[in-house]
């Protein structure tokens, strides 16, 4: 069993910055894309950005050119860095663990809340 734990959330201004981090319990790197889902209120849950076992990246539309998502696989930790925030950027940011071969195996983090509000 991997436990996905989330830290970096919080509250901030439009137009600031923050990082989020998912720290794996075992080292699944080698194996699993690692990805930010994000859900705000009401709303169906998203991709964020995904990154690959081999550093393949991808963005929602939405965020491109503002937010970065990064693997250190020597401390089974993914990182989202989040520039520019919007409002509508508010939501709680899930971390999200899939293993890139058969049968299919998917992890969730707890989740950590961003408010973007002024």
């Amino acid at each position: 069993q991997v436990q996905l734990v989330e830290s970096g959330g919080g509250v901030v201004q439009p137009g600031g910055a923050l990082r989020l981090s998912c720290a794996a319990s075992a080292s699944i790197f080698s194996i699993y894309t690692m990805a930010w889902y994000r859900q705000a209120p009401g709303k169906q849950r998203e991709l964020v950005a995904a990154i690959t076992s081999v550093g393949r990246l991808n963005y929602a539309d939405s965020v491109k050119g503002r937010f970065t998502i990064s693997r250190d696989n020597a401390k089974n930790t993914v990182y989202l860095q989040m520039n520019s925030l919007k409002p509508e950027d508010t939501a709680v940011y899930f971390c999200n663990a899939d293993r890139e071969y058969l049968p299919p195996l998917r992890y969730w983090g707890q989740g950590t809340q961003v408010t973007v509000s002024s």
